[in-house]
């Protein structure tokens, strides 16, 4: 017999919400099984069972929020159909005859966290948090029977997971102002998300202007879609809902520009094509063009620093190191990017080898929420897809973000020996680029743009593979 807790997922992760269970009681879960899903403020994870037997008891049910560390689970080494049905059968019964959720507050271990959702006459006697920042540091939870529990005052404490707290404080929401549907009222991250698309979010301001009018812009709100008889209703996944609210609180945070510049990669070809097959045999995996991208763009950060920044309050926090994130696809349900931490300091070859690696452990869910943020600058792949020409979205709170589209043989101008000049066909695509403009201007992010365009047409790329 063997207590499942919640393990630590991240180095600032101290709670999740269990959102799904592979496996019911009296069920067979082998080592390293998927056992169940949690939400944290950072990413969806499935956990998988350390140990082989049989699942005997489930503590903690879908949709409640505990600490890391909470026993959630028991797995046995043996247990007959009978025992199992017996234990379901005696839970069910439990459940049956328990008080509602609303009367009975949960225990120290399990309370979610509390936010206020509009300021209290006095100071209340449990810790909470008035308007958490995202990088706020965890209140601790609340004794039974004091601010956990679910209040219907003006001033009451609403219950969040960690995920939907994290979108209405990033987009700038009064919980009080959002009607839950989740069990017990509980306000769910489908919720926040509808709020949002409907033109709820608010950016963070920007610096005030002397000329601008004090009165802020009405919210506009989305048209609402109301599926028919001749429509197919899907329901968005949880990482699509989290990426579409991050790309719309991105919208409105950042003033968006796009610029593009060509590049011709027969440069990059001509090493490519003759190690290929070795790199392949040796690595196990395709050289693609990506690795070349990624190499040059931090070679180029270097000369233009600005664009691996962030922009703070009244400054711009320029990173003096390159923690490279690669957007990976979801299996067109979402994206997550994983970040190459200290990028400046590797070669092509192992920036192939970790980019590789990353985006498989991406695409099955084995990444850690540690390995998904902290970025500084993103490029996007969408060249894969086959796409001429994206803008991409800025992923915050970054400045920039590189789109690397498809690459096809077109003709092309060159020089030849003696001055003249000939057409050629060589391999061409675009690198486009999404930038703040609150960061920098126009001419610095085409001088960064041109730098990687040089870097890649005109390096000797035979030493890095």
């Amino acid at each position: 017999m063997a207590e499942i807790t919640l393990p630590q997922l991240g180095e600032t992760v101290t709670e999740g919400t269990i959102t799904r269970w592979f496996k019911k009681i009296g069920e067979t879960v082998a080592a390293d099984e998927p056992l169940f899903e949690v939400s944290t403020d950072k990413v969806d994870t499935e956990v998988p069972s350390p140990i082989a037997g049989v699942l005997t008891e489930i503590r903690v049910q879908e949709g409640d929020t505990v600490a890391v560390g909470t026993v959630i689970a028991v797995v046995g080494d043996s247990v007959t159909a009978s025992d199992a049905s017996a234990t379901l059968a005696s839970s069910n019964v439990a459940e049956a005859s328990s008080p509602s959720p609303v009367a009975t507050a949960p225990t120290p271990a399990e309370a979610p966290q509390v936010v206020a959702s509009s300021p209290a006459p006095a100071p209340a006697p449990a810790p909470v948090a008035a308007a958490p920042a995202p990088a706020a540091p965890a209140p601790t939870a609340p004794p039974a029977g004091g601010a956990g529990s679910v209040g219907t005052g003006g001033s009451a404490g609403v219950v969040l997971s960690p995920v939907v707290r994290k979108l209405i404080s990033e987009n700038g929401l009064d919980a009080s102002r959002i009607t839950g549907t989740g069990p017990g009222g509980r306000i769910t991250r489908d919720d926040v998300v509808a709020v949002i698309e409907r033109g709820g979010a608010t950016s963070a301001p920007a610096a005030p202007i002397a000329s601008a009018p004090a009165a802020a812009r009405p919210a506009v709100s989305a048209p609402r879609a109301v599926a028919g008889a001749r429509d197919e209703v899907v329901p968005l996944s949880k990482i699509r809902q989290a990426t579409g609210a991050h790309m719309v609180a991105s919208k409105a945070i950042s003033p968006h520009v796009l610029s593009v510049v060509e590049v011709d990669f027969a440069n990059v070809d001509a090493v490519r094509n003759k190690v290929k097959e070795e790199f392949k045999a040796t690595e196990g995996f395709s050289l693609t063009y990506l690795p070349f991208i990624a190499r040059a763009v931090v070679d180029a950060l270097g000369d233009f620093p600005h664009l691996n920044a962030s922009v703070g309050d009244q400054d711009l926090i320029v990173h003096r190191f390159v923690d490279l994130g690669i957007a990976v696809d979801m299996d067109y349900n979402g994206l997550l990017v994983p970040v190459v931490r200290d990028a400046e300091s590797k070669r092509l070859r192992a920036l192939a080898r970790e980019i590789n690696d990353l985006g498989n452990r991406a695409r099955t869910r084995r990444v850690t929420p540690d390995e998904i943020t902290g970025g500084t600058f993103t490029i996007s792949n969408n060249g894969s897809a086959g796409s001429v020409l994206t803008m991409p979205v800025i992923n915050q709170p970054q400045v920039a973000v590189l789109s690397t589209d498809a690459i096809a043989k077109k003709p092309v101008v060159v020089e030849i020996p003696g001055g003249g000049e000939s057409i050629a066909i060589h391999p061409v695509g675009n690198l486009a680029m999404a930038w703040d403009h609150r960061a920098f201007d126009g001419a610095y992010a085409a001088g960064f743009l041109v730098r990687v365009k040089t870097i890649l047409e005109t390096r000797d790329w035979s030493s890095e593979v």
